[in-house]
């Protein structure tokens, strides 16, 4: 892996609390964004490694983070008497350098996909260290195409990112229930939306560790994601188009079952290890004698990807607007009010694990420092990404609670329009730490920069996902329009003061699907 070295100057910045990107960033427009970047720049810089949940980088960086928060007059929340909240997880690694996905023709003639670029495997500790299978194309691997012999085999499915394809579960249940070894899921490289990203940046799997032991896993079958590219290879010799199926794919159609003439050999190894992270977790207290008893929670997550496969020759997944920005919104905003609480109480929340599947945030719902039943609402900030003027949100959750009058409130004298997810083949309202508080009836949300198809708003949100998102490219060195981040972080704090000094405590209006 790629490690950028500092220089002097750069390790004077981060020492201080910016970075050299941080203090060149043009047209900063008030102090207070110059403020909000420079602790972005921060936790943004090499110094931090990305802040890869368990790693000794995330620990500084939590431990930074709880310092802001107590010089901002935070009271420590972690439930161990600091701000602290410690997260056990159970982590294990594919070793890339000697993992081993080939393709044996039928004359003995092997074929190496290529680890993190053309393939990537789902990490467990069950991972065979050797396995050769036949493999079978069935389709989008419905219930009714799992038929013929798949006992011993790898069942070769078309990706179901796409309304009303088969989830994931179902096809390992099919799967598993057929004596199929392996699913392995092919790109759908033509769903626009979110389009496949490669290279992997590592083959790793974190979980929540349960207060019992765990039990010694049961083999499962092994999940592997094959890219479209790479497709054409592992039907070679079938008689059948690669590019006809997948274009068949993107668009719904009908699609073929048949065996295909390759096996698949598989190999690898494992280390795994527990660890903990933690939540970094402050609180302001409420002055109403009545209404301090509610608690509004204001959360974003503080990991990121740490080093990882290399991109344009860069390893190293910094997590600038992913999510350390956002972090540094909820630094400010709590620097701001510097003790000054609102009527409710307000919990100040930067979450662990959330990129290794929202671990931080589910371990705090099912863990709370403070009461659950105090728990009024929850505004997460993720998944935004300030590259255009602010002048639509997408909101989650936007018909689950009576948070959505609050925000119209706070958003249509500032110009912004409210809509709904547009998009919900992406999934995102439950990619993200407002679900766990969603999952247990407290209402939450979290917003999106929204934009009009074909314009140029629109434009620049795709290429930040096709080029930035979830890569190293996700640096302080990318542009994006301060203006925008200065308004949305104004947005952020009257939304707070608007949820946290209302009368009536927010409700659902329904529960989460």
């Amino acid at each position: 892996m790629i490690r950028r070295r500092m220089g002097a100057v750069a390790v004077l910045g981060w020492l201080l609390g910016a970075s050299v990107s941080a203090a060149a960033a043009p047209k900063l427009p008030d102090a207070d964004t110059r403020a909000w970047w420079a602790i972005t720049g921060n936790l943004a810089s090499d110094a931090r490694q990305g802040r890869d949940t368990g790693s000794p980088a995330y620990a500084e960086a939590a431990r930074w983070t709880a310092e802001r928060f107590r010089k901002a007059g935070l009271k420590p929340a972690g439930g161990d008497g600091g701000f602290l909240q410690s997260v056990p997880m159970r982590q294990v690694d594919v070793d890339a350098a000697s993992a081993r996905v080939e393709l044996v023709a039928p004359d003995g003639t092997r074929h190496r996909l290529a680890f993190l670029e053309d393939v990537d495997v789902n990490a467990s500790e069950t991972l065979p260290v050797d396995l050769t299978a036949g493999l079978a194309f069935r389709g989008y691997c419905g219930a009714d195409a799992m038929t013929g012999d798949l006992a011993g085999k790898v069942v070769v499915c078309f990706g179901n990112r796409r309304k009303g394809l088969p989830l994931g579960s179902e096809r390992i249940a099919g799967a598993r229930k057929a004596g199929a070894v392996g699913v392995m899921t092919v790109d759908d490289a033509g769903f626009s939306l979110e389009p496949p990203r490669w290279p992997a940046a590592y083959s790793r799997s974190v979980t929540l560790k349960d207060d019992k032991a765990t039990p010694s896993p049961a083999p499962e079958p092994v999940l592997l994601r094959l890219s479209d590219t790479a497709f054409a290879a592992v039907i070679a010799g079938s008689g059948q188009d690669a590019a006809a199926l997948l274009r068949a794919g993107t668009t719904q159609k009908p699609l073929p079952s048949f065996d295909l003439p390759n096996r698949l050999a598989l190999g690898f190894h494992t280390t795994s290890r527990d660890i903990a992270s933690p939540n970094v977790l402050g609180l302001l207290p409420g002055t109403d004698p009545v209404l301090s008893k509610e608690v509004v929670v204001i959360s974003a997550h503080l990991d990121g990807y740490g080093f990882g496969h290399p991109v344009a020759g860069d390893g190293l997944y910094n997590g600038a607007f992913d999510d350390a920005a956002y972090v540094a919104t909820l630094i400010r905003l709590a620097e701001r009010r510097a003790g000054k609480g609102f009527r409710r109480t307000v919990l100040f929340a930067a979450f662990t694990g959330e990129e290794k599947g929202l671990l931080g945030a589910y371990w705090f719902t099912r863990h709370p420092t403070v009461p659950k039943a105090d728990l009024a609402a929850d505004i997460n900030l993720d998944q935004l990404r300030p590259l255009f003027p602010l002048k639509i949100l997408t909101m989650h959750a936007m018909d689950m609670s009576t948070l959505t009058g609050t925000v119209h409130g706070v958003a249509d004298p500032m110009g912004i329009t409210l809509r709904p997810d547009l998009e919900p083949e992406r999934n995102l309202i439950h990619r993200a730490d407002q679900w766990p508080f969603l999952e247990i009836g407290v209402p939450a949300t979290a917003f999106i920069f929204g934009f009009d198809p074909g314009t140029q708003a629109e434009a620049r949100y795709r290429t930040w996902y096709k080029d930035r998102y979830h890569k190293p490219q996700d640096d302080m060195g990318q542009p994006f329009d301060p203006l925008a981040a200065r308004d949305f972080n104004r947005f952020f704090d009257r939304l707070t003061a608007a949820v946290a000094n209302q009368d009536v405590r927010p409700r659902m209006l329904k529960p989460a699907p």
